[in-house]
């Protein structure tokens, strides 16, 4: 009977659903894993076969899944107060959340605006930048630059700041153009470079522009540490430290996309704290509400927010989203900083860290792998000579094992939620080892 509902599951989902980032042809081959219920860092299908959420369901499930107390909390807000629009009205989840993300900030930051994805914070970013600018007098500042082979959403303003052909392409022709400036990738190290000497060469280049454009540039967007759907394209911090003092220098917005690398996932709750720096404006979503709720926000500086403080409307920041701060979504976020505050996780993930990379050791010296990298909680490596189709196949050969694991083109990573056991997190290792081996032999 469960296996009929599998099935039937499987086809009514491909007769209705169009699947995100997906070929929808390819599943005539690549059959859709139906899920029935998560626990931890599991996702069970109805045939009653089990997958390790290796990707916490792209990088936003931090906590595992049905976690007890974000239950707890969501059930309990679900009594009080469910959604009210946030124009001429506010509530306690929204204050308490905005409070305590400024407060991590050490002040610095002290002013959110809330929606409900990254793509749609990159946006709110880009605005506030231009617009901040415009009502200070400087209307001409409305270019952005972004990073080679970096990605930041696929609405049409992140989109415009997207340096990955397989999403920007198609779309060119609707695009704003932008400018492109060398990815401190520190694989892109030539002989005798370190990661450091990478982030200068990638600083330099940034400085050109700078002083070529910087009186017609707005804002930086930048993916703190790792940029992630490139390839998980890994820069040393003292990039950001040469950045800001250049945005500092020429008059340019910094913005952080912390969507992917912030709520802990490179080792610090924000990724620029390991720079020491703090930027004009940075993304949050994905973690941040334990991969529950569609929840993202943009947090700025005081001196933005009194560009727009005004009698006149037409300064004012006249953007909106429907669930705009939702209270379900705030307070499923206020729960996940509270796992962070009592369960130490920053400084329980590093002793997981260490073990998983200690783990992986195989892999890092395994001959067809090159670049094996880690930052935090996320693990990376490159195939050599990858077979033609490798993510796919990556893909199909790891639910055999037990394993939800999305290749990005040769590129394996691992972003798994906080929560991993020793014995779960040797068996990441030893089942991600046989898998590659098996892809690799064809």
């Amino acid at each position: 009977m469960e296996l009929n509902k599998q099935s039937d599951w499987v086809a009514r989902s491909l007769r209705s659903v169009w699947h995100p980032c997906t070929q929808m042809q390819h599943h005539e081959t690549v059959p859709l894993i139906p899920v029935s219920r998560g626990k931890g860092a599991w996702l069970y299908d109805h045939d009653g076969r089990r997958y390790l959420d290796a990707i916490s369901s792209w990088w936003v499930n931090l906590f595992g899944h049905a976690n007890p107390r974000i239950n707890a909390a969501l059930k309990d807000q679900l009594d009080t107060l469910e959604h009210a629009m946030l124009a001429g009205f506010t509530h306690e989840p929204v204050i308490e959340l905005s409070e305590k993300l400024s407060a991590l900030t050490g002040h610095v930051l002290g002013h959110s605006f809330y929606a409900s994805d990254g793509a749609s914070a990159v946006e709110i970013a880009l605005k506030m930048s231009f617009h901040s600018w415009r009502n200070n007098g400087h209307a001409d500042k409305r270019e952005f630059v972004c990073l080679k082979g970096s990605y930041h959403g696929e609405t049409i303003g992140a989109l415009a700041v997207t340096d990955v052909a397989l999403f920007k392409d198609a779309y060119g022709p609707l695009l704003r153009a932008s400018q492109t400036v060398m990815s401190p990738d520190a694989r892109a190290a030539r002989e005798g470079e370190t990661a450091q000497d990478v982030a200068r060469r990638a600083a330099v280049d940034v400085e050109r522009l700078f002083t070529e454009r910087g009186d017609k540039i707005a804002a930086i967007i930048i993916e703190p540490l790792v940029q992630c759907a490139t390839g998980m394209a890994m820069h040393d911090p003292l990039y950001l430290q040469l950045v800001r003092a250049l945005c500092d220098q020429h008059n340019v917005h910094l913005i952080l996309d912390e969507i992917a690398v912030g709520c802990g996932r490179t080792g610090t709750f924000f990724a620029c704290e390991q720079a020491g720096v703090w930027p004009d404006f940075l993304c949050l979503s994905k973690g941040i509400s334990g991969g529950y709720l569609p929840l993202s926000l943009v947090m700025t500086r005081d001196e933005i927010y009194q560009a727009f403080y005004s009698d006149d409307v037409t300064r004012g920041f006249l953007h909106s989203h429907s669930y705009t701060g939702n209270p379900l979504a705030c307070r499923a976020a206020l729960a996940t900083l509270q796992i962070f505050e009592e369960d130490d996780v920053l400084n329980a993930n590093r002793v997981k860290a260490e073990r998983l990379t200690q783990a992986l050791q195989p892999l890092a010296r395994h001959e067809q792998v090159r670049h094996f990298r880690q930052r935090g909680m996320i693990w990376a490596f490159d195939a050599i000579d990858a077979p033609k189709d490798f993510s796919r196949r990556f893909f199909a050969t790891a639910t055999e094992h037990e394993l939800l694991m999305r290749p990005i083109g040769a590129t394996v990573y691992m972003m798994p939620p906080y929560i991993l056991s020793d014995e779960e997190i040797d068996g990441l290792a030893a089942n991600t080892l046989a898998v590659f081996n098996q892809v690799m032999a064809g």
